[in-house]
């Protein structure tokens, strides 16, 4: 399997070269010959998907200590900076975790740092003391709807509040990380170990209304991407904290997604779709799950659980490889048969953050020198 493994990484830096001397704009998804755009102008919340791109440029990087690797990836990182002051996003873990963060530990260069905490301390002016939640969408100012939203993608934001606390000192960035998954594990997570997507709060009162879905089928079916960004989620909670409700929600939110796959191990779109199989699958979806059962074994103290949870991790992006690459096609992109959001129109295409999370698997997976330096393993922190 090594051999296949060195296959795919040698495959994959082709295609991020590529697309490193092509690309004008940050990607989002293609199916086709040249990727869908990110156009500056359609605003913060759009550009969630941006972090990505430089995610790949850096670990490509990593792989090959080439210049030009390096140059490219902190041209596009330094294309970021506008939105580190945006309180229109709950997204900037995604865009300056993988850009700033990253880029800092594989080169050794703090000054990238700077951005991201400023960019941790605009994440956390989202929080509601009253519900003890980061608002998932619109500004803090904003509508009663928006105000009093959460939702499951917000886990995947954590990790730059708890870095930010672990490289400034300052203890507020995990607390409220710690406080959100606390509630978002009481708001969301189901007693069979599945997630809602969406919950609602009275944003003045903080008391609790409802669970809905945005790009999932229903408000009690299970959205594989955000079952993904949950597992993903509280084990990165779990990592940082060692408080074991996190680790144990972890599991839970592993063993139901591995219960529910196909054959071939890559999810469709909602677990509990009433078209499956006659539906679309998420390519994205099992790479994010592949990243969070790897790093659920390496922090699980159970070693049993711990090879069990690799095992799946590697049996799932072999499954990636195999049958899901973009091999012989003209496809810019590595995996195919991604689901942005099936309710809303768009299926069955590469998307960005799909090749972001297989190409972390396959870095997870055969080149320990890179993964401790680029995701090295947390302080525990105190928390309230």
């Amino acid at each position: 399997m090594a051999y296949q493994w060195q296959e795919a990484i040698d495959y994959s830096i082709t295609i991020i070269a590529h697309n490193m001397e092509t690309l004008e704009d940050f990607p989002e998804s293609c199916d086709g010959p040249t990727w869908n755009l990110v156009q500056r102008e359609r605003g913060a919340p759009s550009h969630w998907v941006d972090g990505f791109w430089t995610g790949l440029l850096w670990l490509a990087y990593g792989h090959t200590g080439e210049d030009r690797f390096e140059q490219a990836a902190r041209d596009w990182t330094a294309r970021l900076a506008w939105l580190k002051e945006s309180v229109a996003t709950h997204d900037l873990g995604f865009i300056f975790y993988l850009s700033h963060v990253l880029g800092g530990r594989l080169t050794g260069d703090e000054g990238l740092y700077e951005n991201a905490v400023e960019a941790a301390a605009t994440l956390i002016r989202r929080f509601n003391p009253r519900g003890e939640y980061l608002q998932a969408w619109g500004t803090p100012d904003g509508r009663p709807t928006d105000r009093g939203r959460i939702n499951i993608d917000v886990m995947m934001n954590l990790e730059l509040l708890y870095w930010a606390s672990e490289y400034t000192g300052d203890a507020r960035f995990a607390n409220v990380a710690t406080q959100h998954a606390r509630t978002t594990r009481l708001a969301l997570m189901r007693p069979d170990g599945s997630t809602a997507q969406v919950g609602d709060f009275n944003p003045d009162t903080g008391v609790w209304l409802r669970r809905e879905t945005y790009q999932g089928f229903c408000h009690d079916t299970c959205w594989s991407r955000g079952q993904a960004w949950g597992l993903y989620g509280f084990t990165t909670c779990y990592r940082h904290t060692g408080i074991e409700s996190f680790l144990w929600t972890a599991r839970a939110m592993a063993e139901y997604t591995l219960q529910n796959l196909p054959e071939d191990l890559v999810p469709f779109w909602d677990y509990g779709c009433p078209d499956i199989p006659h539906t679309y699958r998420d390519s994205s979806a099992a790479a994010a799950t592949a990243c969070g059962l790897l790093d659920l074994a390496a922090c699980e103290p159970d070693p049993d659980l711990a090879a069990r949870w690799r095992d799946w991790a590697q049996r799932i992006t072999d499954s990636l490889w195999r049958n899901y690459s973009t091999r012989g096609t003209h496809i810019p992109a590595l995996l195919l048969h991604g689901s942005r959001s099936v309710p809303h129109g768009f299926m069955d295409h590469a998307l960005i953050y799909g090749d972001y999370y297989f190409f972390e698997a396959l870095t997870k997976l055969t080149r320990a020198d890179i993964a401790e330096r680029a995701f090295p393993e947390p302080a525990r922190l105190a928390v309230v």
